[in-house]
């Protein structure tokens, strides 16, 4: 597959400019996300931090997706401690074990020359308190309805903690 251009991230206004793959191997581009609060993620299975992340927002998509249009963004990530070794087919796997119902992505890097645009348009939005890389699985990022990343919350903020943030945006 050819990899689909996506805008320089320094000059990128919205996540509305990107496309991304989905856990299928389509191009989805972002802008189907339009009018939408979002939490962009990146997630792996086999993470201390798993089991409550994936669980919360789960609560967090059936809680809001239909009342509030919440939107969810799930990308894989190995780039910790290889804590998500499998392909996209384990990966749906695992996500069909959890009954995850949000949108999960095809495994990604988050950091480094190699990082998608994306996640790089992110960072340089909103970067971190010891710097702009992500520092571990479960790096939330807040995006409001136009599109704009709005917070970026670390591995240590469990999702449903995020609940209180989103009302500003709804």
């Amino acid at each position: 597959m050819t990899e689909v251009p996506n805008p320089d991230y320094k000059t990128a206004e919205t996540i509305y400019e990107f496309t991304c793959r989905n856990i299928k191997g389509e191009d989805v581009k972002l802008d189907i996300y339009k009018g939408h609060v979002c939490i962009i993620v990146n997630v792996a299975s086999q993470c201390g931090l798993t089991a409550n992340n994936y669980k919360q927002l789960n609560e967090l998509y059936d809680k809001y997706a239909e009342s509030k249009g919440l939107r969810i963004l799930a990308f894989p990530c190995n780039q910790f401690a290889g804590e998500e070794p499998g392909n996209s087919e384990e990966i749906v796997c695992f996500m069909k074990d959890r009954n995850v119902k949000f949108d999960m992505f095809e495994k990604i890097d988050v950091n480094g020359e190699n990082a998608h645009p994306l996640w790089k348009f992110l960072k340089h939005k909103h970067g971190g308190v010891l710097g702009s890389f992500i520092k571990w699985n479960f790096t939330k990022f807040i995006i409001d309805k136009n599109g704009i990343p709005v917070e970026r919350h670390g591995p240590n903020v469990d999702p449903v903690d995020l609940e209180k943030h989103f009302e500003k945006y709804w």
